[in-house]
């Protein structure tokens, strides 16, 4: 592939001259900006994260902060996901829906007060969509991205590392609850979250210029723990069905599309701005559906483009009822793992199918549940 040429345009971090210090060896752009995916190889770094533990720069997790007397009210109308019973100290994961009820982002909301929200996004302008509804709808709130740059540190042997600089009272927090913790006279919002399913916790730094001294703090007080500087994994990622917004899905899929109907209170969610589509669609139930999809075969190449899934009927002929988005090989389960969005004709389990990856056809066949 060819290389990105650097510019102002392509944003850098103000972890990424330790992330390169470390030796990153790759990058991919996320809301216009530089996130590393990979430092040693992809699977070294897979079998890294799931026995120790690791630094990332996800910095490019913009915060879009609401902050104003109309923050809960806009917040809601953002999601399908009742906000009513949240409490400051509390983070959802928030499916985001435009007025069609089609998936716009799926960040994580946290409440810092009534009235003061950060939204942690996933790849998309979400602030653009967010300023248009409140100078729309004329709401008293203010809409910005304000100088926040989170570091996530996951791995099992994360809670240690993070009470060795922060302290035990660390260890208290619960799975999508924040504290607010200090580092060198600095506050803090922790959060135990992570796009990982090894655990770990995700370190909100305020101000560009506190980013360094926390990052060396945890490589410091690491050193005997194994840590190093890592990133989302692609192998961990698929075999725990964590779902990529611009790769998995787009706006063109509804949250029920995606397996997130768990995470939509259609009836109760008042305000929402998707919600008279999605009534709909929760009445009609969805045509496809993400399901876990294994591709039989050789090592998969690259999916950088999504890949037909075809199905053959009795007469040999082949239609297309789905496709792959997210595809590789999986040391652990020795077989190729991937994410797929399949047709309810053929989305229940056992369903033998085929994968036109783009070096030729593998057999597949569709699982109840992802592999980890």
């Amino acid at each position: 592939m060819v290389l990105i040429t650097p510019s102002a345009r392509l944003r850098r971090t103000p972890f990424s001259a330790a992330v390169e210090a470390a030796g990153v060896k790759a990058y991919t752009v996320y809301n216009h900006m530089l996130l590393p995916t990979v430092f040693r190889s992809l699977e070294e770094d897979y079998h890294h994260l799931k026995s120790a533990v690791q630094l990332w720069d996800v910095a490019v997790q913009r915060q879009v902060e609401l902050r104003g007397p109309d923050a809960g009210r806009l917040m809601q109308m953002l999601t399908p996901r009742n906000l009513t019973h949240m409490n400051p100290g509390q983070c959802f994961y928030v499916p985001i829906v435009d007025e069609t009820g089609g998936m716009l982002n799926d960040p994580v909301a946290i409440k810092l007060a009534e009235d003061r929200w950060w939204v942690s996004i996933a790849d998309s302008d979400l602030l653009l969509w967010i300023k248009a509804i409140a100078y729309g709808w004329r709401l008293d709130v203010l809409v910005d991205e304000p100088d926040v740059s989170p570091l996530a540190v996951q791995g099992p042997k994360a809670e240690e590392l993070m009470a060795r600089v922060f302290g035990d009272s660390v260890k208290d927090l619960k799975f999508f609850r924040f504290g607010i913790f200090e580092h060198r006279g600095k506050a803090m919002p922790i959060a135990r979250s992570g796009y990982s399913k090894q655990g770990g916790f995700e370190v909100y730094v305020e101000g560009s210029e506190n980013a360094m001294p926390v990052w060396d703090a945890l490589m410091e007080a690491g050193r005997d723990l194994d840590v190093h500087p890592g990133c989302p994994n692609l192998i961990e990622r698929i075999e725990g069905g964590l779902l990529s917004y611009g790769n998995d899905m787009t706006d063109d899929n509804t949250p029920h599309e995606c397996g997130l109907d768990r995470f939509c209170d259609i009836q109760s969610a008042i305000g929402c701005i998707g919600r008279d589509a999605l009534l709909r669609v929760d009445k009609e139930g969805p045509v496809q559906a993400i399901r876990p999809v294994e591709i039989k075969g050789d090592p998969v190449p690259s999916c950088d483009r999504h890949w037909p899934v075809m199905a053959t009927d009795k007469n040999g002929n082949q239609k297309r009822v789905g496709r792959i988005s997210s595809a590789v090989w999986s040391p652990d389960f020795n077989t190729n793992v991937s994410i797929g969005m399949i047709r309810m004709t053929h989305w229940d389990p056992g369903t033998e199918l085929t994968v036109q990856t783009s070096t030729g056809d593998q057999e597949a066949v569709v699982h109840e549940k992802f592999w980890a």
